[in-house]
C-alpha cells in the first residue's frame, strides 16, 4: 500500500479515457511528466537552479515523452489506409 507521503508527492489523476494498455501507460508516463516539470519550475522559480539549467531538463523530459507516444503509437490508426 502506498503510503500519504508517497501520495503527496507522486499523486495520481484517475483515467477517465479509452481503456487500452497503451493509453493507460502514456497517461501515467504523461502525469510523470507534469509532475516532473512542476519540481523543474519551482526549483528554477527558487533560485535552486539556474533557467538554462531548467530549459534543459525541461527539453530532455519533452524529448522522452515524444518518444514514448511514438513507440506506443498514440493518435496513430492502424486500420487507416490514407492512400484510399
Amino acid at each position: 500500500m502506498v503510503n500519504s507521503k508517497d501520495n503527496f508527492l507522486y499523486p495520481r489523476g484517475r483515467y477517465y479515457g479509452q481503456v487500452k494498455p497503451e493509453n493507460l501507460v502514456f497517461n501515467s508516463n504523461l502525469q510523470e511528466f507534469a509532475q516532473k516539470i512542476s519540481y523543474i519550475c519551482n526549483l528554477e522559480t527558487a533560485g535552486k537552479i539556474p533557467p538554462e539549467d531548467a530549459y534543459e531538463q525541461v527539453k530532455e523530459l519533452w524529448k522522452s515523452l515524444k518518444r514514448s507516444k511514438r513507440e506506443l503509437g498514440i493518435g496513430e490508426d492502424p486500420f487507416h489506409n490514407s492512400d484510399q
